[in-house]
């Protein structure tokens, strides 16, 4: 689990900056390069609350929480409960602030710091990993830790492989000690059904981006 631990590393100490993309907050240049080069991030932001219907009273798991967007979204649609898990402790302070911003009771939402698999959680409705599998050495042992954990549905993010962008992405993160990892159709689809998922649905977000949206039912 070395490599993981690298990329919380990394992002506990990036977890200011990266806040501020979701939030708008970055210069104008800024923001017009991350509609350009990280629209992924917010198209699967919203294809995952199109999928997760309906939250209304539903329990949620956010593995890879981050600063919690997805958290307070959730709880905004009518979550019941709602689970956090990060091994980024700033990334955690920050979804604690997003909670007090948005008015959320403490009691409905638990934050955990630690990684996925090897913190132990309780099954969920549904279950949201969304910029996470980049960063996992073990893909068949993470999602076949992930199916008894998920009742009704699962949503992921895989980055894909492009020509022009995964090779310089994998160059910027080893050079950070953070190891990317990049996955296409058939490999995802072998990974899933072989983790005991049932239903594996599989949406290539569109133009020249990274990622696959995958939705998965136990």
């Amino acid at each position: 689990m070395n490599q993981e631990h690298n990329a919380a590393t990394f992002f506990n100490s990036f977890a200011e900056t990266f806040d501020t993309i979701y939030d708008q907050k970055r210069n104008p240049f800024m923001r017009w390069i991350d509609g350009k080069f990280r629209s992924d991030m917010f198209l699967r932001y919203a294809l995952t609350f199109e999928k997760l219907e309906p939250m209304a009273g539903r329990t949620v798991l956010d593995v890879g929480c981050g600063s919690g967007p997805y958290i307070v979204e959730a709880f905004r649609r009518g979550a019941e409960r709602v689970t956090g898990l990060d091994p980024a402790p700033n990334m955690l302070t920050l979804v604690r602030q997003r909670l007090a911003q948005a008015g959320v009771a403490e009691n409905r939402c638990t934050l955990m710091e630690g990684l996925f698999p090897g913190t132990s959680v309780e099954p969920h409705d549904y279950a949201i990993v969304m910029g996470v599998m980049d960063y996992v050495e073990d893909a068949s042992s993470f999602l076949k830790a992930l199916r008894p954990v998920v009742r009704r549905l699962a949503v992921l993010s895989f980055p894909s492989t492009h020509w022009f962008r995964t090779p310089f992405r994998k160059v910027r993160y080893d050079l950070r000690n953070c190891p990317v990892y990049f996955y296409d159709d058939a490999r995802i689809q072998t990974l899933c059904k072989g983790a005991g998922f049932s239903e594996v649905r599989i949406q290539k977000i569109p133009g020249a981006g990274m990622d696959y949206h995958v939705s998965l039912r136990p």
